[in-house]
């Protein structure tokens, strides 16, 4: 199966009031193991940066001034994540500011049933516990030395081994028979749950001794010297 982990950089919270993306980064993985296969974007967000979002990603309006604008770039982003199960941390921000930036290119948004939250799985999962990022990083032993600030692709790559963590480990995809032991566990459990009338029918197993193996039992036989049986009287 294939699964995008993404996450975005942006001018500040709220998309509504005029905020935009200026940074995604995706990474592709496949049966819950990356590719190798990733998408990196900077955006001209057609405004100021904020000095209090500059200060988390260290994206400035200089920096990002001779950057594409999103809808240069919007067909090459949708022909990477495809329809494909999109995974972020606090999915809701992520999702908002990247259908924002859609509905400016009058393009459809991503459908939210293509959403998955690593924030709500890790709640899940971990009650009562730290949830960010780097508290998840620390929690299953993903070095995030590298993450001096916040930065799209970075983020995407750390969370991608979070992700894979929080739904199994890296044990995922290491079963070479997993799809036949999850059919044959399947066909076991219908079976099981239908009335015994109207379960399948196994042929019995025939076990009968060839005519080598009984003369050779009967030779074994003839060497013991008074066998207990041959004192039982018969019935």
């Amino acid at each position: 199966m294939r699964e995008i982990v993404f996450d975005t950089e942006t001018t500040g919270v709220n998309p509504a009031t005029g905020d935009r993306m200026v940074e995604i980064g995706c990474v592709e993985l496949v049966n819950r193991c990356p590719t190798g296969s990733e998408y990196h974007a900077y955006f001209n967000p057609e405004r100021a940066m904020p000095s209090e979002a500059e200060a988390v990603h260290g994206l400035s309006s200089i920096f990002l001034s001779d950057k594409p604008l999103f809808s240069d770039k919007c067909a090459e982003l949708l022909d990477f994540i495809g329809d494909a199960p999109l995974i972020a941390h606090n999915a809701a921000f992520d999702f908002g500011f990247l259908n924002a930036e859609l509905q400016r290119c009058e393009r459809d948004p991503v459908c939210l049933s293509r959403m998955i939250c690593t924030l709500v799985l890790a709640r899940s999962k971990h009650p009562g516990a730290k949830h960010s990022l780097d508290a998840l990083c620390t929690r299953f032993g993903v070095d995030r030395s590298a993450r001096v600030k916040h930065g799209a692709l970075l983020d995407a790559q750390l969370l991608a081994q979070v992700y894979v963590e929080l739904t199994g480990g890296r044990q995922i995809g290491l079963s070479l028979m997993a799809d036949e032991i999850r059919a044959d566990t399947a066909t076991q459990e219908v079976a099981v749950s239908l009335h015994p009338a109207q379960r399948p029918v196994r042929a019995p197993r025939t076990f009968a001794p060839s005519l080598d193996e009984l003369a050779a039992h009967a030779q074994f036989i003839g060497t013991m010297k008074e066998p207990l049986w041959a004192t039982i009287p018969a019935a």
